[in-house]
């Protein structure tokens, strides 16, 4: 376990941000009550974005994330295991390519398509086993969007719905990439600029996009 308790460079647990956050909202006297309590923190005090500069590693990084009060599901993930280590529960990161059928129309527009590659989630070591936690779409997007918010009792996975709270098709998951100790950027930069060019060329530009409805 000892790679999934130490700091990486963008599970960077190590951060004196990380650690204060993860001290602020630590809550319970178990693993499983820590664990929940640092989830719900991740995901609802950063506000998901996914209009980011992906060429910036960056953008896949814990701390930065927490600096900048957004990011996107792999941000947030690797902010969730990294507070998560900063507790002393082991965390790592885990990925798979999901197709959003809600997705915005600015989105789909500026991706070309509805299939999210590499989407992120963590996974917590929690009571002998590993459990999935998505801390991407925090509670003030889901309920703009109309989407069934991400609920994490430290003992199920906790991955996106199949369908929205109006029971429209919402998210499918069509193949598992792995799980790393840290966020394999430079294999997800190298995808996202095969998959996304259109998205992945705007740069620093991306953040003059707007994300709603």
């Amino acid at each position: 376990m000892k790679e999934f308790l130490s700091p990486g460079r963008y599970v960077d647990s190590d951060h004196p941000a990380v650690v204060e956050f993860a001290r602020q909202h630590v809550k319970g006297s178990s693993d499983v009550e820590r664990a929940v309590a640092l989830y719900y923190a991740v995901r609802d005090a950063i506000r998901y974005n996914p209009f980011l500069d992906f060429s910036r590693d960056t953008a896949f990084q814990g701390s930065k994330c927490l600096e900048t009060g957004e990011g996107f599901c792999i941000g947030k993930s690797a902010l969730l295991a990294a507070c998560a280590r900063a507790v002393g529960i082991p965390a790592r990161v885990g990925f798979a390519d999901v197709k959003n059928h809600l997705t915005t129309p600015r989105l789909a527009e500026r991706m070309g398509t509805d299939l999210f590659v590499y989407h992120g989630f963590t996974e917590l070591w929690l009571e002998g086993k590993w459990v999935k936690a998505t801390p991407a779409f925090n509670l003030e997007l889901c309920r703009k969007f109309r989407v069934k918010p991400l609920e994490f009792d430290g003992r199920s996975d906790s991955i996106f719905h199949p369908f929205d709270a109006d029971d429209r098709r919402h998210m499918e998951y069509l193949r598992e990439r792995g799980s790393f100790a840290d966020v394999p950027v430079a294999e997800i930069q190298r995808v996202f600029r095969e998959s996304y060019p259109a998205l992945y060329g705007l740069g620093k530009e991306a953040a003059k996009e707007a994300f709603s409805p």
